[in-house]
């Protein structure tokens, strides 16, 4: 047997080592910490200057502007412009338009009827309303590898036989098809909508009076950590604030109508006390996986579903995402630009802004990476890994396109692209093109189309070519349009 010698001044530099391995979780400095476990939190209609590190006026947000302080901070980060269509592109990494998946889904499954008695210029094409057992999932690709995988929360994307527990989750807590709770309130039950549709939310137990659907989705969440017993986890967090119906804690509600300001963007208290609700319920989820031990091998991101809902409930707007124009629905950049927080200690450059655009599918691919498995069949992301390691990389990614060929109350059906800083919307009623240069006018105010054809016209060429390749579902003309 060979001799091996090591001298005590070695011996203490070996100790030293292994000792800040250990410190940090097992995790040799500079690389990637082994299959962590992966906290993904979605919340529902979250604008993008709605929390504090985004510049937002009225809300309190002291936890997720810390979890920005010690992650990365994405200010150009994008997903599609309403909920059932994001989050399908997340759970694949396929674009919505290729998924055929571009409108949520209760109103995938009325568009005859809705299309018998429209009278727009254009019909919306049919789409689906389930995300079929066909398409490969995060989830299934984690838990193949040995992940224990929860969803907690809004599902959206299908019926009882399309459920999470069909999609790859080992189990299922209050996702259902409906795409909002009747109630944030205790028994997170009742009549929901003009339709009065009778809507709860499964798998809470009893609970009590005074209770908040948030917080019990946090409760269950924190309880399923507990029981990972040291196994890698998964925790798909989809929250449903702050989307419709509007309802803050009283006393929360009345902290901020006693902070309203007249010059304030943001002008709605309840929906602050909703922001201030999810922002402490993340809080919550960090501050647990910090006492477990568990933060330092944890990829923890925070992100929205589209950008924040600009209309009206019970006579008030909702939220405002200045200085981007519009919100939910829209293409505009109000409605697909959204937050985006990832943190993953030893990964995750500590404190970093990120200007360069990225979009949900990229979500996909960057879980699959960060676990060690193939990703491939998300074919329309990118990982952001390497953004994470050095911000100053840069994405081999020359566009990024929107798609939807529906009505809402922001937006007629329409298309869009965006190009570096060059964005182009066209809008399939007449066919109009709109042009924008988002550095310097990230607000969409000034229309550069007719200054700039042989630019609008290189993009929207590129836009129609791109609709082809996924094979995207375009309106037609409505025969019964009125003026």
């Amino acid at each position: 047997m060979r001799h091996i010698s090591i001298k005590m001044g070695q011996l203490g530099q070996l100790v030293l080592i292994i000792s800040i391995i250990v410190l940090l979780g097992g995790q040799v400095p500079g690389q990637s910490p082994v299959r962590p476990n992966i906290v993904f939190i979605l919340a529902d209609d979250l604008g993008w200057a709605d929390l504090g590190s985004y510049g937002a006026d009225l809300h309190e947000t002291p936890h997720l502007d810390r979890l920005a302080r010690q992650g990365v901070r994405f200010t150009q980060a994008y997903a599609m412009s309403v909920c059932s269509p994001t989050r399908s592109a997340i759970l694949t990494g396929k674009h919505a338009a290729r998924l055929n998946f571009t409108i949520w889904r209760e109103a995938s499954i009325g568009r005859d009827a809705e299309a018998a008695r429209s009278k727009n210029r254009l019909i919306p094409p049919a789409t689906i309303h389930n995300l079929g057992s066909d398409e490969t999932t995060i989830a299934e690709l984690l838990r193949e590898s040995g992940y224990l995988t929860f969803h907690v929360g809004k599902w959206h994307l299908g019926d009882a036989a399309n459920s999470p527990e069909s999609q790859g989750f080992d189990l299922n807590i209050g996702g259902t098809h409906w795409g909002a709770p009747a109630t944030f309130f205790w028994p997170f039950r009742g009549a929901f909508g003009q339709s009065r549709e009778f809507r709860y939310v499964p798998g809470l137990g009893i609970g009590k009076e005074g209770q908040y659907l948030t917080d019990r989705f946090t409760d269950e969440a924190l309880r399923l950590i507990d029981e990972s017993a040291g196994r890698p986890f998964f925790l798909n967090l989809w929250y449903h604030n702050p989307h419709t119906p509007i309802e803050g804690k009283p006393e929360l509600t009345a902290k901020y109508r006693q902070r309203l300001k007249p010059g304030f963007n943001h002008q709605n208290p309840d929906y602050a006390a909703m922001i201030e609700t999810l922002d402490e319920n993340v809080g919550r989820i960090m501050s647990h996986l910090e006492k477990k031990g568990l933060a330092a091998q944890t990829l923890f991101v925070f992100t929205s579903d589209n950008g924040g809902y600009v209309n009206q409930y019970k006579g008030r707007q909702v939220t405002s995402n200045a200085p981007l124009r519009s919100g939910k629905g829209s293409l505009y950049e109000g409605g697909v630009r959204v937050p985006l927080i990832v943190s993953w200690p030893g990964v995750a450059r500590r404190g970093a802004v990120i200007d360069q655009p990225v979009i949900s599918m990229d979500l996909f691919r960057t879980f699959a990476e960060a676990a060690g498995v193939n990703g491939e069949t998300g074919v329309d992301g990118l990982s952001i890994l390497p953004l994470l390691r050095n911000p100053q990389s840069r994405l081999d990614r020359e566009a990024l396109y929107f798609h939807y060929p529906h009505y809402y109350p922001t937006s007629s059906p329409v298309s869009a692209i965006r190009e570096g800083d060059w964005k182009l919307l066209e809008y399939f009623e007449d066919r109009h093109v709109e042009l924008y240069h988002l550095r310097e006018d990230p607000g969409e105010k000034t229309d550069l189309a007719s200054r700039q054809p042989a630019q609008a016209e290189r993009l929207r060429s590129r836009l129609d070519e791109w609709r082809r390749r996924v094979e995207a579902r375009l309106p037609t003309v409505n025969p019964n349009a009125q003026p």
